[in-house]
């Protein structure tokens, strides 16, 4: 069995891989539709961001805080049961993708003397 084999979840499959195969983004793709590929877009593109208190996605219209599964988002707020870990916002799933292939943007300040720039 492959990392790409159709068995358990995208998230152990990426995990075990360390990187996106056309397998795995097929997966994750049937899971969350177009959720998943703005997810994985904005990996590609370097719009995870990790800040000392926490993890930021940049959207196109605002930035995103993500944390404990949770995000800061209007669909994330109204759209998504938070007890279904297979309901997420692209933004959490762009931070778990992010994670697993170690695309995360570190940087070493934290994200309120960011926002003091903006």
């Amino acid at each position: 069995m492959t990392a790409d084999d159709g068995d358990g979840d995208w998230r152990d499959a990426l995990g075990a891989a360390g990187e996106l195969t056309p397998g795995i983004v097929a997966r994750i793709l049937d899971a969350h539709g177009d959720r998943g590929r703005r997810a994985i877009d904005a990996v590609g593109e370097g719009r995870v961001k990790q800040y000392a208190d926490f993890t930021v996605v940049v959207g196109h219209e605002d930035e995103y805080v993500v944390e404990g599964g949770g995000c800061t988002c209007r669909d994330s707020q109204y759209n998504l049961d938070p007890d279904d870990p297979d309901q997420r916002c692209w933004h959490v799933l762009a931070v778990e993708v992010a994670e697993r292939v170690g695309a995360v943007d570190h940087h070493d300040m934290y994200y309120s003397e960011v926002r003091d720039f903006l």
